[in-house]
């Protein structure tokens, strides 16, 4: 017995070194290709507040993605998987918002391109956090998954079509309203929000419900900067680039990080009450 108990020990201790190297391992990684995406801060003008909106968030999503990764060895192994797409959803903005900081310094342009592929990565990730928390907690369903996703195309394409000049400003605004809508209706009164209030721990049902209204309130944010951009203040249909890209970072910001931390302290919360039970 206690041989065994020594063994056990043993390994306990092997593993938690095991989880520290490579912990430090992938933030020493983080922290040498950083420099590497670093070379516009010369070019960047202390009066240029949209450049340096987006330096600051770049520096956020990066420290995040670091702090996620970091945090996966803290939570029971459900939680996992979770904090590690929530850890994608931030290192893949982080890199997009390099290229889009290099071509507004560059260019005093909508980097639309650049924005829209990180969108396309990363709201379905995002989504699928909803999924994730609920199999978590053993009441997801694969339809649950496919509604998300579905929704999410639909709100992001017509609002890259429009964006690009391939739709109609106002027709793709409306599509992708409806895209929004039907994403609502799902996590508020569809199979997930259903799901979420007969079985999820206190913990869940607090980020789930807050994670709802990032989704509602935060991500308004997008369509307000989008109107304020594309259709008003201008006569000739130009974009009001300053106004729509500092507003896009704003949201950026709230509804990648702030769902990530939510995503956290679920996961925190009640792999912390398992193991002291």
């Amino acid at each position: 017995m206690m041989i065994n108990n020594i063994f056990n020990k043993g390994k306990g201790f092997s593993l938690s070194l095991a989880s520290f190297k490579v912990k430090t391992v992938l933030t020493l990684l983080f922290l040498f290709l950083l420099p590497t995406f670093a070379h516009a801060a010369a070019n960047l003008k202390s009066d240029d507040f949209v450049g340096i909106s987006f330096w600051l968030i770049s520096m956020a999503l990066m420290a995040s993605t670091v702090f996620f990764l970091w945090e996966t060895q803290s939570v029971t192994a459900k939680w996992k998987t979770s904090l590690v797409v929530s850890a994608l959803v931030t290192f893949i903005a982080a890199v997009h918002y390099f290229y889009m900081r290099d071509v507004w310094v560059a260019t005093q342009s909508t980097p639309t391109v650049y924005r829209y592929i990180d969108w396309l990565l990363t709201v379905p990730l995002l989504m699928i956090e909803f999924y994730l928390i609920l199999r978590a907690i053993g009441v997801a369903s694969s339809g649950i998954f496919w509604r998300l996703l579905i929704g999410t195309l639909v709100m992001l394409i017509p609002g890259y079509m429009a964006e690009s000049g391939y739709l109609n400003i106002t027709v793709g605004f409306v599509i992708g309203m409806l895209g929004w809508f039907y994403i609502l209706y799902e996590i508020f009164l569809g199979e997930a929000g259903k799901a979420a209030e007969a079985t999820a721990s206190d913990a869940v049902k607090f980020a789930y419900k807050a994670m709802r209204w990032i989704v509602t309130v935060g991500w308004a944010i997008y369509p307000i900067g989008y109107v304020f951009g594309y259709m008003t203040g201008s006569t000739d249909g130009a974009a009001n680039q300053e106004v729509l890209n500092i507003v896009y970072n704003l949201a950026d910001l709230v509804n990648k990080i702030a769902f990530g931390l939510l995503i956290w302290y679920a996961a925190t919360s009640e792999s912390q009450a398992l193991t002291e039970k």
